[in-house]
């Protein structure tokens, strides 16, 4: 852990802009998109679905993903030119644009984007954290003059929703502390970042209430689009399972052998494919709880008294979700057993969990 950025050799900052730009499209991304070379199609299958991306924009693999890096240089293009425009250094801009895109969240400052103490920078960033936790066949679809893709994808209509529907609950609960104007902007800011599993901060969020940080904590939980840079569960998996009690409910009340049809926004999906999407939300939903829990419970054993059990979710919720938020308790001094513990969540909340579970199991157990 670098305990002041600021410090570090220009090399160094932008190194780690680079890592976190590169993390969030997919080291193997980046590799099949470089090297195309005569692998079989199932093989480039498995390897693009081992970087948790779920839509293709082209029919090939290879173009799909070679159209979505040409999408995320000109994002990061433009993102940098818009943050100089409201007053960072170009330096600063270059990087903060690389790490906003790809929701990373690192900074080259010592006090991440509070040490800016700008309004204009804040506005800045937040379209652009909500443009990397979008998914890259919207951002494809609005390149191509589709506005109303924004609206009409399922998904990205709920991610738009929560975003300003926990901004806006999260404005409400801080609006005794801070005033109106100064909730509004510290509250929105600090729901996208956390939402959007990005992590920049201007606040310090250990002084919030309990149910602030819970709000901040469900964000994380929920997380961004799949097929965006975004960590979390992802939306699309919470809309699957939320639609799917209702679907199963109408279908236990309908008249045996009625079809009862299940849609996400304008699409029909097949009853016999149903079961099989509301099985993987569920099971990935549910692992990502318990090993929240587990890390919940590691670090309620590590952490000084002075924490609360609000401050210990939100920090294992930050981590899993590859987030970086903070109230306190993450830090270069913190024990070894909370970072073996957090540097876990981190893993597999990075490489979902179940990709994950296959390579201890082949760890232990061999190929069967």
């Amino acid at each position: 852990m670098a305990a002041r950025a600021d410090l570090l050799p220009k090399t160094l900052q932008w190194w780690r802009s680079f890592i976190e730009w590169i993390g969030g499209m997919g080291v193997i991304v980046l590799m099949l998109t470089i090297v195309a070379g005569p692998r079989p199609g199932a093989a480039k299958y498995s390897l693009y679905y081992a970087e948790a991306r779920g839509e293709k924009i082209h029919p090939s693999i290879v173009s799909t993903l070679r159209t979505m890096w040409w999408i995320f240089l000109l994002y990061t293009f433009i993102s940098t030119i818009i943050l100089w425009g409201a007053g960072m250094p170009i330096w600063d801009a270059l990087n903060t644009a690389m790490t906003a895109i790809s929701t990373g969240g690192f900074s080259v400052t010592a006090n991440s984007i509070a040490s800016y103490h700008s309004v204009a920078i804040e506005l800045a960033l937040i379209p652009i954290m909500l443009f990397g936790a979008i998914s890259f066949a919207v951002h494809y679809e609005l390149m191509r003059g589709k506005g109303q893709i924004l609206w009409q994808d399922p998904q990205t209509r709920w991610v738009l929703i929560m975003m300003l529907m926990g901004s806006l609950f999260l404005t409400l609960e801080n609006l005794a502390n801070l005033g109106v104007l100064q909730s509004l902007r510290d509250s929105t800011f600090q729901f996208v970042s956390a939402m959007t599993c990005t992590g920049f901060q201007t606040v310090n969020i250990g002084s919030w209430s309990a149910t602030s940080k819970l709000l901040l904590s469900a964000g994380m939980v929920f997380g961004g689009a799949a097929g965006s840079t975004a960590g979390g569960i992802k939306v699309i998996r919470m809309l699957i399972l939320f639609k799917g009690v209702g679907w199963r409910f109408r279908k236990i009340t309908s008249p045996q052998g009625a079809l009862v049809p299940f849609r996400i926004g304008e699409k029909a999906i097949d009853e016999s494919e149903v079961g099989h999407r509301l099985e993987d939300a569920s099971l990935i939903t549910f692992l990502w709880l318990i090993f929240l829990a587990l890390g919940v419970i590691v670090l309620l054993h590590t952490t000084p008294p002075k924490f609360s059990l609000a401050d210990v979710i939100f920090e294992v919720a930050s981590a899993q979700g590859n987030v970086g938020l903070s109230t306190g308790i993450t830090g270069p001094t913190m024990p070894t057993l909370s970072k073996l513990a957090l540097s876990f969540n981190m893993w597999i909340g990075r490489l979902e969990i179940i990709p994950v579970l296959m390579f201890i199991r082949f760890l232990f157990f061999g190929v069967q």
